[in-house]
């Protein structure tokens, strides 16, 4: 590295001033700290899945996820939109949907209900309305 010999006497204050709060770093520390919530959540896709199959393995997971103490469940639903039930009269539209039966499975099984604290659609960053977040309770 070449030294620069005449730095002025601004340029030094500037970094100096720069080095006691420099804004444009991140503290990984901090960021580690605000993400730890998401290392102690499963997800699973339940993409392709029928409704019986889906409710299967959901209660396959919450049951495994109680087991090894995990603390949220990110299900990926999908939006129902390549759903083939919009034609079929005696289906319902929406509980025909992985997105919104298996909120309403969870909640009539009582094997399943007594280990969910909520059922919470996702934020943007985890699925949107694509995905549903469960959070279990603590026992």
């Amino acid at each position: 590295m070449i030294k620069k010999k005449n730095i002025s006497q601004e340029d030094i204050n500037s970094w100096e001033n720069y080095i006691k709060n420099p804004t444009d770093i991140t503290d990984k520390d901090k960021v580690l700290k605000n993400n730890k919530s998401r290392s102690n959540r499963f997800k699973y896709d339940l993409h392709g899945f029928t409704l019986i199959e889906a409710n299967k393995r959901v209660k396959e997971i919450i049951l495994s996820c109680v087991k090894n103490n995990y603390k949220e469940i990110l299900l990926i639903t999908g939006k129902g939109i390549h759903s083939n039930t919009e034609k079929n009269i005696y289906v319902s539209k929406d509980l025909s949907k992985l997105k919104y039966s298996v909120p309403e499975y969870i909640k009539s099984e009582l094997d399943l209900s007594k280990y969910v604290a909520s059922i919470t659609n996702a934020s943007h960053e985890d699925g949107g309305e694509g995905a549903i977040i469960i959070k279990l309770k603590n026992l």
